[in-house]
């Protein structure tokens, strides 16, 4: 069967209210604006955006919430077939702080996390060439369990793996058992990019950059991607010299919310054009710098940064 799906971005749809106010925290902020969120959904709308086939599977609620996320996914060229709506639960939101670094957050969960085999057939995953989720994702079951079990599955049908570990013990408050999770997933051999932030949040403590890429690999991972903020990118693959690569200058970083997923929907689009490893960070960076200056979404006309 041949492979018509670029990409199925697994987890979380979110309703992001992002403040107004500029590094306020969220006690401090007054206002807040309306986004769709979601690592996933971010990556899912920014490769649909790029021309990609991009699908979508998550759950939320039979609201106006989730009437709003089928509507932005389906402006942004996302198949929604696979998102699911429950009576039962409403769409789950997240209040952020606006801020140039790592933002407050603040996340009332309901729908996202009730996604269901049913909704990874596997006919479909045949067709599938990126299969990607995040930590996020994988906090709560029953999405843990069908998005690890459907990995596998993919793993069989030689889609490419993909992780943002993007932990917060916030969602995730069993550290051990977060490590036990994305160890497991990690033995599929996925494309991992974690920040540094990630790495501190996740293991209680600061790690060398060689210890960060040994832990991954030794668990069975060839790529692995930190991002170190303003000071670029380091990309690990197993037994090859690191490729190291500074972050684009930019003048006014105006909001640092999704600027991992444009990151990493940069590289993704780029390693699905079989273009070399160096070449992905490049485009990683482009579109990170693109997101650092502009609030919300990435602008209209993303593509032509990266043609």
């Amino acid at each position: 069967m041949d492979k018509d799906i670029d990409i199925v971005s697994i987890g979380e749809i979110l309703i992001d209210f992002i403040g107004h106010q500029l590094n306020a925290s969220i006690n401090t902020t007054s206002d807040y604006h309306r986004y769709l969120g979601g690592s996933p959904t971010n990556v899912a709308i920014n490769l649909g955006r790029l021309g990609l086939k991009s699908r979508m599977v998550a759950t939320i609620g039979n609201d106006g919430f989730g009437t709003y996320i089928l509507d932005k996914l389906s402006e942004n060229n996302v198949n929604t077939e696979f998102v699911r709506t429950l009576d039962n639960e409403p769409t789950s939101v997240i209040f952020v702080s606006k801020t140039i670094g790592t933002p407050d957050f603040i996340a009332y969960r309901k729908a996202d996390i009730n996604i269901i085999s049913d909704q990874l057939p596997d006919e479909f995953l045949k067709r599938v060439k990126i299969y990607h989720t995040t930590c996020f994702a994988l906090s709560k079951n029953p999405a843990r369990t069908t998005i690890i079990n459907k990995a596998k599955k993919a793993k069989e049908y030689n889609c490419i793996l993909s992780i943002d570990i993007n932990y917060s013990i916030k969602i995730w408050p069993n550290r051990s058992e977060a490590i036990q999770v994305i160890e497991e997933y990690c033995t599929l051999n996925p494309l991992v990019k974690i920040s540094e932030d990630d790495v501190q949040r996740l293991f209680g403590e600061k790690m060398s950059h060689k210890e960060i890429f040994n832990f991954f690999h030794d668990k069975g991972v060839d790529i692995v991607c930190l991002t170190l903020g303003h000071k670029g990118v380091k990309l690990s693959q197993k037994g090859k010299a690191i490729i190291t690569l500074p972050a684009i200058k930019i003048k006014e970083i105006k909001d640092a919310t999704g600027a991992g997923d444009a990151f990493w929907s940069g590289f993704l689009y780029t390693y699905l054009k079989k273009k070399s490893l160096k070449k992905c960070l490049e485009a990683a960076l482009v579109l990170a710098s693109i997101k650092l200056q502009n609030v919300g979404r990435l602008p209209q006309n993303i593509e032509d940064f990266l043609n």
